[in-house]
């Protein structure tokens, strides 16, 4: 993701120690990439799910890259889970290297069996969901919706499959369920909790084009597909089910998937957090 000096400017090193080792791996890895002006922003002593906290929310605030050696496997669980939702990229390089060791070994760190495979859950997670994703798309299995973290829904061609492969590759357990003009929507999408739904509306223009160019691509000849008004009254009927059940709204025209992903993320923070008050589906 990080292939250029603008999309790296600044790296967080995150120490429960002095962070000497990992700074001094970072500085080695960095002299490969001469042209890249870097800022490394050091934070030591981290002991605590209080302190991650609030350096993941710095980190994501100034897009920077994440770097940690926390000895502690729960803390490195809680800076995944953070990362995650702050939608902020993280290496850990204390965890693979005991991983690796405790395989080698006759014992494993503080004597905990399955540690390999504890270490590597983040890995496992993702092929979890990615399955998640291919099973549950385009309305496939929605009696399972209780199981996703998030349901992307919207009409065709939306970008609601790419945006699921997207965060499910991100660890997501996603599914999106398409909204066909004088179609009813299954119970099982009606009574989720709130912030688990979110629907996706665009620029009817932009999704007549969007239409047209798949239309042809396939050689198909439905004018009705296409046509403005059709898309339209489409677009209307589901943001009828977007107020009616209080779902967050994403525009995503001229919108690539990663910014789309990084918006749903954000609402969902908002909506998690404490004392947040439920908007209106026009007010997003």
């Amino acid at each position: 993701m990080f292939n250029s000096a603008q999309t790296m400017s600044k790296v967080y090193v995150i120490s429960d120690g002095s962070g000497r080792t990992a700074e001094q791996i970072l500085m080695a890895a960095l002299t490969q990439f001469p042209d890249s002006s870097v800022e490394v922003v050091l934070k030591t002593e981290i002991r605590t799910e209080k302190a991650i906290r609030e350096i993941v929310k710095e980190a994501a605030g100034q897009k920077a890259l994440i770097l940690h050696t926390l000895v502690s496997e729960a803390l490195r669980d809680f800076m995944l889970r953070v990362c995650r939702i702050h939608n902020v990229d993280a290496i850990d390089l204390m965890g693979p290297l005991l991983s690796r060791l405790s395989h080698h070994f006759a014992n494993s760190p503080k004597g905990e069996p399955g540690l390999f495979f504890n270490l590597n859950q983040e890995y496992f997670k993702r092929i979890d969901a990615m399955q998640f994703a291919f099973t549950h798309d385009d309305g496939l299995r929605d009696y399972e919706y209780d199981k996703a973290e998030i349901i992307i829904v919207g009409v065709s061609r939306t970008f609601k499959t790419p945006l699921s492969i997207y965060l499910a590759f991100k660890g997501w357990f996603v599914g999106n369920y398409p909204i066909v003009l004088g179609s009813e929507l299954p119970d099982s999408l009606k009574h989720l909790e709130h912030g688990k739904v979110y629907g996706l509306m665009t620029e009817p223009y932009d999704l007549c084009t969007l239409r047209s160019v798949r239309q042809q691509y396939l050689g198909g000849f439905s004018t009705d597909y296409t046509s403005v008004a059709n898309v339209k009254r489409e677009l209307n009927y589901a943001m009828k089910f977007f107020c009616k059940y209080e779902w967050p709204v994403v525009n995503v025209t001229n919108k690539p998937i990663e910014e789309i992903a990084a918006e749903i993320l954000t609402i969902k923070r908002m909506i998690d957090q404490p004392g947040y008050v439920r908007k209106k589906c026009r007010e997003w």
